[in-house]
């Protein structure tokens, strides 16, 4: 869930589909809920990785026909990304 799906119908739902919410409340809010801090934290640096992750071009763009082909860049992306 993202902070664009604040409303109470969407959370309501969430909810009921099993989902937990791991986003921060508006500040504005005016009965904010609570949330797990490092639950938010780990789901920010997936997300920061995914978007570093579409830099490359071949991963955005799935040049490669074969999915064997497609993860084998995949885990290359994520070795290069974590040797920096």
């Amino acid at each position: 869930m993202d902070s664009a799906y604040q409303g109470d119908e969407t959370l309501q739902l969430a909810r009921e589909l099993g989902y937990l919410p791991v986003v921060r409340p508006n500040p504005q809010r005016l009965e904010p809920w609570e949330y797990d801090r490092i639950l938010y934290r780990q789901r920010n640096e997936i997300e920061r990785l995914f978007r570093r992750l579409k830099s490359y071009r071949r991963v955005f763009s799935r040049f490669d026909k074969l999915d064997v082909l497609f993860t084998g860049f995949i885990v290359l992306a994520l070795i290069v990304e974590a040797l920096r």
